[in-house]
Formats: C-alpha cells, sequence, structure tokens
C-alpha cells in the first residue's frame, strides 16, 4: 500500500495509532520518532526499543556451492559461515568500489522449509538470507545477476516479508517473553522461529544495527502486525516503539556504516569523498583477504598503505570545545590544511549530547587534534578516536 507517491510498510496503521510522526525515508513513510528521538535512543540502549525496518530488502540465494558463489562477489569468506551462524560483508565494483553492505545468515534446507516465509522447491542444501539496503534492492538484485553462476538462484522476498529489530540488553529478556526461551538465539546466530503461542512463523536472528543485543524478526506481513502489538503491549521490561530518529544515533554512536551516506557509489550519486573501498572504511568486520573476490586489488592496495603508515581510514570525532554539532560536510582540518569530510556527524545522546562526527580522514591518528569548520565563521575542537564512541 502506498500513501501517494510514498510506500507504507504493513504496520503504517500502527505507527499512526501509537502516535508516530511520520516523515519520508528514501521513499518509505515511516516514524522519525514517536516520543523524542533521544528518550527512543537512551531507552534502546537501558532496556529495549522496537523499531519497524520492513523498508530493508529480503533476499534468498540457493543452489550448488552458494556460499562460494558469494565468496567471488563479496569481501566476507561466506564458505567459512556454517549454517545457522550470521555474517556481514560488502560488495565492490570492478574498480573495488563499495557499492552496498549486507548481513546475511546461512540457513540449512531444513530451517528453511521450517521457517514457512515462502514456498520453496530448490534441491539446495543450503540457503542464504541476506537484507540488502532498502534504496539499494534493485540495484543489487541486478549486480547479483550480473554476476551469476549456473545453477545459483536468487529470489526477491521483499514485498512478502516484514521485518522488526528489537534492540537492548532486555530483548532477550522481551523475546523470551512473547515468542519463549527456543527463540532468543545468539549473537549473529540465525534460525526459524521456533513453536511460539502466537503462531508466528519466519526467520530471527541475533544482529542489528545499535551495537546492542537484539534480533532481527522476518515474518509474513499477515504476521507482523500481531508481533508488532504483543511485543510493546506484553513484551515488559521497559520496551518502547522506536523510529528512525534513533536509529541513526545509535548506529552513529557504536560506528557502523550507512549505505548512501558513509559510502556512496558514483553511479549512484556519490561524491568523491564517499567513493570508498572496504579497507578505508576501517570496519573490523566484514572484509577477509584470503579469497579472490570482485574488487580486490583496490583493497589490498589500501591495506598496503595502511601497513607504511599512511592511507585513508574511515574514523571517529568527538568534540572536546562547545559549539555547533559535526554535521555531513563538514571539513575537518589540521593546522590549517584540510585532511577530511564529516560523513555522519551530530549529538550523542548517550554521552551527554557531545558532539561526534565521522570522517575519511588522511594523514592522522587516534589521539590527534583537529578542528571541524562547523560554520563558516567557526571551528569546533575535536580529537581523532577510533569507534565506537561508546
Amino acid at each position: 500500500m502506498s500513501g501517494g507517491d510514498l510506500i507504507r510498510t504493513t504496520l503504517y496503521d500502527a505507527h499512526v495509532e501509537r502516535g508516530g510522526n511520520l516523515v519520508d525515508f528514501h521513499g518509505f513513510e515511516l516514524p522519525i520518532w514517536y516520543t523524542s528521538m533521544m528518550d527512543e535512543h537512551l531507552n534502546t540502549r537501558e532496556n529495549a526499543g522496537l523499531f519497524d525496518v520492513s523498508h530493508m530488502g529480503f533476499f534468498r540465494f540457493s543452489g550448488e556451492n552458494v556460499r562460494e558463489w558469494l565468496d567471488g562477489v563479496g569481501t566476507q569468506k561466506a564458505s567459512l559461515i556454517k549454517p545457522g551462524r550470521c555474517a556481514y560483508s560488502h560488495f565492490l565494483d570492478d574498480n573495488g568500489i563499495i557499492i552496498d553492505d549486507m548481513i546475511f545468515s546461512v540457513a540449512s534446507r531444513q530451517d528453511i522449509l521450517d521457517s514457512g516465509c515462502t514456498d520453496w522447491e530448490s534441491p539446495s542444501e543450503i540457503a542464504i538470507l541476506g537484507v540488502p539496503n532498502a534504496s539499494m534492492i534493485d540495484h543489487m538484485w541486478n549486480h547479483f545477476h550480473a554476476h551469476i553462476d549456473e545453477g545459483i538462484t536468487i529470489e526477491n522476498l521483499s514485498d512478502d516479508t516484514s521485518i522488526l529489530a528489537l534492540q537492548g540488553p532486555k530483548s532477550p529478556a522481551i523475546i523470551e517473553t512473547v515468542l519463549g526461551s527456543d527463540n532468543v538465539v545468539r549473537h549473529f546466530h540465525g534460525q526459524s522461529i521456533a513453536d511460539n503461542s502466537l503462531g508466528i512463523t519466519g526467520w530471527i536472528q541475533g544482529t542489528g544495527y545499535t551495537g546492542e543485543r537484539g534480533f532481527e524478526i522476518f515474518v509474513p506481513n499477515a504476521q507482523v502486525r500481531t508481533l508488532w502489538d504483543t511485543l510493546l503491549d506484553e513484551g515488559g521490561h521497559g520496551i518502547c516503539p522506536a523510529g528512525l530518529g534513533a536509529r541513526d544515533t545509535l548506529r552513529m554512536e557504536k560506528g557502523f556504516l550507512l549505505s548512501g551516506q558513509d559510502f556512496c557509489h558514483p553511479d549512484l550519486g556519490g561524491s568523491d569523498n564517499l567513493a570508498r573501498d572496504s579497507a578505508e572504511t576501517f570496519v573490523p568486520f566484514g572484509l577477509n583477504l584470503d579469497h579472490d573476490f570482485i574488487g580486490k586489488a583496490r583493497v589490498e592496495a589500501t591495506k598496503a598503505q595502511h601497513l607504511d603508515g599512511g592511507g585513508i581510514k574511515w574514523l571517529g570525532l568527538k568534540a572536546t570545545g562547545k559549539g555547533p554539532f559535526p554535521r555531513m560536510g563538514h571539513a575537518v582540518l589540521k593546522d590549517g590544511v584540510q585532511i577530511g569530510i564529516i560523513t555522519s556527524g551530530g549529538p550523542s545522546p548517550s554521552l551527554g549530547k557531545v558532539g561526534i562526527g565521522l570522517a575519511y580522514l588522511n594523514g592522522v591518528e587516534v589521539g590527534e587534534e583537529v578542528e571541524i569548520a562547523v560554520n563558516p565563521r567557526r571551528n569546533l575542537s575535536a580529537v581523532v578516536v577510533r569507534p565506537p564512541f561508546i
């Protein structure tokens, strides 16, 4: 269903009923907050927040040697990931520039059949469930098919699937209360949803985008309202609905990349500052150089620069002075010379609204003092840090 030109998730009415402040988010009508971004952020850190992330995509890959095929198109070595586990990967073009990132789960044949999300007639003993970013669903569909091997099948389950993200230290207790202890999966593990009193079916995995203990739950659209309402009304433990504002500040505090903002391919409108390879992002997971993959040469070259003490790295900036918050596009200066540009920035609720930012920086190391040009008349002093900020 859509409202005008905006796409509405199955939970649109639920958001309205709970007072969600709805905005246009990459063509989807989604809540930016319910009470306030600050309250929802802090409650997620302390208790739990429930997010509707049904705008994200949901792909299923299957076929003989599907993990080995994914090895060749992604920076993660998927063939090392066993059924029941999740992993993170980048997908690059031939020149090594990041197109998109994705968390994926490896599932056994029986888990796929037990999930009941959709009919599955593949003889494959292994399937991979991947979550492309919302604005990248069509582009990644085309990219994967441009590099597909014989015998590999890709299914787009996005329109039939709703996704909830339950995040926060109390999330395991909430899952146990609502869906039973058999569905409290470990961090970066996944499984078909075990039998529960609500009759909810689908897939659950111990992943998320906040840096907190949490779960992402993939269910048929017809079941998501029941799950949403029951989690919020009966889950207890301080759970609250949370919007995209808190989702962004939570991920920024933990130093997680945002597709389209912290990296963006030139073919998709990205500037030179956002055309980056996996090594430049300096993210300490998702990159395994012990296999061949598309775009590997540039990544290896950047890694070599790092080993020599040079090269560009995506690092954090924590304000040490008072002034406007760092924002995307602000220049970062050292001794009056520009050394980078902020890609993400704003206040850190967990640090009492201290200004933080993320930027690709050249020629500085962690602990050095720099300045951020927060407006034409004023620079904000900051220190270079290695995320996470908390």
